[in-house]
C-alpha cells in the first residue's frame, strides 16, 4: 500500500506543478493556447496518425521545456537575488533553449498544416 500511497503523492504533486505553472507562467499560458489551436487544425484537418503523433510529441517537448525553462530561472533566483554573470548565463541559456524549441514547433506545425491550407485555398478557390 505504501508504494501506491508514494506514487499517488508524487503524481499530486506533479499536478501542482502543471497547475503551478499554467496559473502564474504566462508564456506556459500562451503555449498551451497554441497547443489547443495546433490540436483542433490537427483534427479541422484530418492530419494522419503520425503527424498526430508529431504534433502531441512536439508539444509535449514545448511544455516540458518551458517548465525546465522556469525551473531553472526560479533556482537560479533562490540561489541568489543579486546579479551574477553565472546566474545570467543560466537564465540566457535556459531561454535559449525554449526558443530554440519553439522554432523548432513552429517548422512541425507549418510543416503539417501549411501543405493542407494550401489545399483548402487552391481547390475551393475555384
Amino acid at each position: 500500500m505504501g508504494l501506491i500511497r508514494r506514487h499517488h503523492i508524487s503524481f499530486t504533486n506533479a499536478a501542482n506543478g502543471i497547475k503551478w505553472a499554467f496559473s502564474t507562467q504566462p508564456n506556459f499560458r500562451v503555449h498551451v493556447f497554441f497547443s489547443a489551436i495546433a490540436i483542433f487544425l490537427s483534427i479541422a484537418l484530418g492530419i494522419s496518425t503520425v503527424e498526430m503523433i508529431l504534433i502531441v510529441l512536439t508539444i509535449i517537448l514545448g511544455l516540458s521545456v518551458e517548465m525546465v525553462n522556469t525551473s531553472i530561472e526560479s533556482m537560479t533566483d533562490l540561489i541568489s537575488t543579486e546579479w551574477h554573470q553565472q546566474a545570467k548565463i543560466a537564465k540566457d541559456v535556459s531561454a535559449g533553449m525554449m526558443l530554440l524549441t519553439a522554432i523548432g514547433a513552429t517548422i512541425v506545425g507549418c510543416l503539417v498544416f501549411l501543405p493542407r491550407i494550401y489545399s483548402l485555398i487552391v481547390f475551393h478557390s475555384f
